[in-house]
């Protein structure tokens, strides 16, 4: 008991998070197992991965070799594509109901129209072109983040910034549980001619066939409205965008003038790109209040636990 304890507490807070996560989505495999595919392979993904987290702290722990030290951040960034890939699996299956209905209402009461509609009529290729670059920028946003802190030698901070990262990106997945959706490019655009109704300069169509393909509806998929992802509510762009805007100026990163610049472009972008309902947009504002505001207090639960000092933004 002593030894596993010891192992326990060997786990870094966003560590600990990506356990019970994992544990929640192998509970959720168990308790729909007749309607989820490959739901015993998932099953065991889950537990492999949370086998490689404790075994990466406990390596880390015990060398001095900077390699483990790297990894332990870096198995993070695949982490979270892998979760969402398993959600496209669950979310649908368990569910089995997308409420864009109820987002266009929301969104014609606050507006009196469709925002995508009255964006559109500021379109041209040249923004188009900007816009989805900018989209495409969403998972460098944390790295650079992260790296900024990382050169600084400000680890505590790191360590808060990752934590509160992936805490932030697992409370969005679970939000996709609760409200599925497919989003406007589907329900009040034509996404068969999305190219031409919306056409960008040179880069625009690569990068949507990369989004498209992520979301897994490639080139060439039949229907692809009926097996997209069902991932528009909160809107993790923004959620996540918001998460580290704000870390970079609580933190007096040197890049927070960037990112602050690069993101509200990215969150206007989940709009005028046609990925987004405005609703989507203010979900994922208030998931990112909820998981700034209780983060802190995990991650410092966490720090007590392990025996060491609180964070507190002035002074790491």
């Amino acid at each position: 008991m002593d030894k596993a304890k010891r192992l326990i507490k060997k786990l870094k807070a966003f560590d600990v998070v990506v356990v019970v996560f994992y544990l929640i989505l192998s509970l959720l495999h168990i308790i729909f197992f007749d309607r989820i595919e490959y739901s015993t392979a998932w099953i065991l993904i889950n537990i492999s991965i949370i086998g490689f987290a404790f075994l990466i702290s406990y390596l880390e722990s015990i060398s001095d070799s900077k390699i483990w030290y790297i990894i332990h951040y870096w198995y993070i960034a695949p982490i979270i594509l892998i979760t969402f890939k398993q959600l496209w699996y669950m979310v649908k299956p368990i569910r089995g109901v997308d409420y864009d209905w109820l987002f266009i209402q929301i969104d014609r009461w606050m507006f009196g129209t469709d925002p995508t509609h009255l964006v559109y009529q500021i379109s041209n290729p040249v923004l188009t072109e900007i816009l989805q670059i900018v989209y495409g920028m969403f998972y460098l946003l944390p790295i650079i983040l992260g790296l900024s802190l990382l050169k600084e030698k400000r680890f505590v901070a790191l360590d808060f910034a990752v934590f509160s990262v992936v805490y932030g990106f697992f409370l969005s997945y679970l939000g996709y549980f609760t409200l599925p959706g497919i989003g406007p490019r589907f329900t009040l655009h034509d996404f068969s001619t999305l190219n031409e109704q919306l056409p960008g300069l040179f880069l625009t169509n690569f990068l949507r066939e990369i989004v498209n393909t992520g979301e897994s509806i490639p080139s060439g998929t039949p229907n692809p409205a009926e097996v997209v992802q069902r991932d528009v509510f909160p809107s993790g762009h923004t959620m996540i965008t918001l998460i580290v805007m704000y870390l970079s100026i609580r933190l007096k990163s040197k890049t927070r003038y960037f990112l602050s610049t690069v993101g509200t472009l990215l969150i206007f972008s989940t709009v005028y790109l046609w990925y987004h309902y405005v609703i989507d947009l203010i979900g994922g504002a208030v998931f990112m209040v909820f998981a700034m505001w209780s983060g802190k207090y995990i991650f410092n639960w966490w720090r007590k636990k392990i025996g060491k000092e609180e964070f507190e933004y002035g002074k790491y």
